[in-house]
């Protein structure tokens, strides 16, 4: 049988500014960015600013409210979900931003490290100094999005601060993921599926083909994908089929039979009916 690793399965890139390596957003909803099963190459942090939803986590579920705090290491596979109302800030930064204080504090970035072990991705909301976490998440936007004089070193500084308070007052001891959680090696035969699926997108997948490339039956497989990311193995290449020929749709002049080809839909008929069920509209009127 062939090992897999995370080396065998790119991570999405975020291209940041070599002096200033951070990203500060705030997202309304949740877009197909985030709805996606994705991993990426930097650290990312989460306050919910309003509204609900939920993120699935390497397998874990974790249902969040306005104030929650979520830490994502760049190895988690995750993707976002909302229920209602969704206003989200998400901050980015490469973890050897912080590089220099690792040297005189060898802990700062353990909340990332140990998750799971001694921190978990969803901060305890009942923890005292959550308020002090949300001011600091705060003021580091304000400042991004404002580029006052010494705008960096403030964000630097608080980011800093961010992660000493973190590890200070949110570690615990005895964590465990619990037995229903999935463990590394599932997770990386998920990534080698969910990348090839992306890849031959319009590939006619069957069930055991998907199953086949890493090795499981049928049914420990659909249990484990579904598990990881939240819907059944063929409906998310439904949707990432989808996702391509929303694209085509809006960038392209293809004709949308030739587009539904294109993206691995048997005929044009069901192509519409999908389209229409998922999308909520029909591929003419996407197409605006």
């Amino acid at each position: 049988m062939t090992e897999l690793s995370n080396m065998d399965i790119p991570k999405e890139k975020l291209i940041l500014a070599k002096h200033y390596p951070i990203q500060v957003l705030e997202t309304i909803g949740v877009n197909a960015t985030y709805q996606k099963l994705h991993w990426h190459d930097v650290l990312e942090i989460n306050l919910i600013k309003s509204g609900t939803g939920y993120y699935i986590i390497n397998g874990q579920t974790f249902e969040f409210q306005e104030g929650d705090i979520l830490l994502i290491n760049s190895n988690d596979l995750h993707c976002a979900y909302e229920t209602k109302d969704l206003v989200m800030q998400v901050i980015c930064f490469d973890a050897s931003w912080l590089l220099n204080i690792v040297r005189y504090d060898s802990e700062i970035l353990h909340p990332y490290k140990e998750m799971g072990v001694h921190f978990t991705n969803l901060l305890d909301r009942n923890e005292p100094h959550m308020n002090e976490l949300r001011s600091l998440l705060l003021e580091i936007q304000d400042e991004h999005d404002q580029e006052q004089t010494s705008y960096g070193s403030l964000v630097y500084s608080n980011l800093i601060r961010f992660h000493a308070c973190v590890n200070r007052y949110f570690r615990r001891e005895g964590l465990n993921r619990g037995k229903d959680s999935i463990g590394a090696r599932q997770l990386d035969k998920m990534r080698k599926v969910i990348y090839d699926m992306q890849k031959n997108f319009a590939y006619p997948w069957t069930l055991e083909e998907l199953a086949g490339l890493v090795y499981l039956s049928p049914s420990r497989f659909s249990d484990i994908f579904r598990r990881t990311v939240g819907t059944p193995p063929l409906l998310y290449l439904i949707h990432i089929r989808l996702e391509h020929a929303v694209m085509l749709l809006e960038t392209s002049d293809m004709k949308i039979t030739e587009i539904a080809l294109e993206c691995g839909f048997r005929s044009l008929s069901n192509f519409n009916r999908l389209f229409k069920k998922h999308i909520g509209s029909c591929p003419k009127i996407a197409r605006g």
